[in-house]
């Protein structure tokens, strides 16, 4: 089974499409990992930072992105299909890069969002369609060796779904006071939940993002996390700190051809962050 890793922060805006892309990119590329990209948020970033915008439309209007499979839960018929949901070979890097697969969102999400809250007991997860994503996956999972699930600014159900076939989780934070606040509910909440459906789902850690060095703010809250993962009251502060960067933003465009990951983040971009994130990440979720 491959190693199940979400991307969470209730705060949007903290890099978490960009961490989940490079990732996955790293992965693949420097390292010949088969990886899933699972695009929860109904913003479809990630989904539209993978495949042309033209292609999500069309996948979207036939029933082949995640909004079928949730749909599917309100209307209880079973018409998505995720052999055919899923994208392979996807990227702007040499055409596609294989081994890369997408799982693409919608922003038809957003308005079933509540219809499948009502359907969902919160408090001890007994009903509702919690394990809608991992049924719906159970016979494609085996094939890659990461998945990682870039989840909406909340821990709801469509969040949830992600969880329950994760083994861990990362909280990409920009280090100012806003995107810290939202750490304590996220570990709260995780946890509740990893014991009612009594799969532990650990804490990998915290990665910073978009910092800007040259700022007090940004250094006063990197030191303040690390002194709050010292006292236990936070997880593991990554080594790798993704600066902030133009180039990042840049490197979203999948229409731009390029031929090599140092063309896409090199290049005084971030590429050098990135490659150290990737190593670290992978020494943490092998231990």
């Amino acid at each position: 089974m491959p190693v199940i890793t979400s991307l969470i922060n209730l705060k949007g805006g903290v890099g978490k499409t960009t961490l989940t892309l490079a990732l996955a990119h790293f992965l693949a590329l420097e390292h010949q990992k088969r990886v899933l990209v699972i695009d929860l948020d109904p913003q479809t970033n990630a989904t539209v930072c993978l495949i042309p915008e033209t292609e999500w439309k069309e996948r979207d209007e036939t029933g082949r992105t995640l909004y079928q499979l949730f749909a599917d839960q309100v209307k209880g018929v079973r018409r998505f299909d995720a052999d055919a949901a899923i994208v392979r070979n996807v990227s702007n890097i040499s055409g596609g890069v294989q081994g890369l697969d997408l799982l693409p969102s919608s922003l038809q999400l957003i308005k079933i969002q509540d219809k499948l809250t009502q359907l969902t007991d919160f408090d001890s997860y007994q009903r509702g369609p919690i394990f809608a994503l991992r049924d719906a996956l159970a016979d494609f999972l085996p094939y890659y060796d990461h998945v990682l699930i870039d989840c909406p600014p909340s821990i709801g159900i469509v969040t949830l779904n992600g969880l329950a076939i994760s083994d861990s989780y990362l909280i990409p934070v920009v280090p100012d006071i806003l995107s810290v606040l939202g750490i304590p509910p996220i570990l709260d909440r995780v946890e509740h939940f990893g014991r009612c459906i009594r799969r532990p789902i650990r804490a990998l850690g915290i990665v910073i993002s978009k910092m800007r060095a040259q700022t007090i703010l940004h250094n006063e809250m990197l030191h303040r996390l690390r002194d709050d993962f010292q006292d236990r009251r936070f997880p593991l502060v990554f080594d790798a700190i993704v600066p902030e960067s133009t180039r990042i933003a840049e490197a979203a465009n999948v229409m731009a051809p390029i031929h090599t990951l140092r063309q896409k983040y090199g290049a005084d971009g971030p590429y050098d962050e990135l490659h150290a994130l990737t190593q670290e990440y992978l020494a943490h979720v092998t231990r």
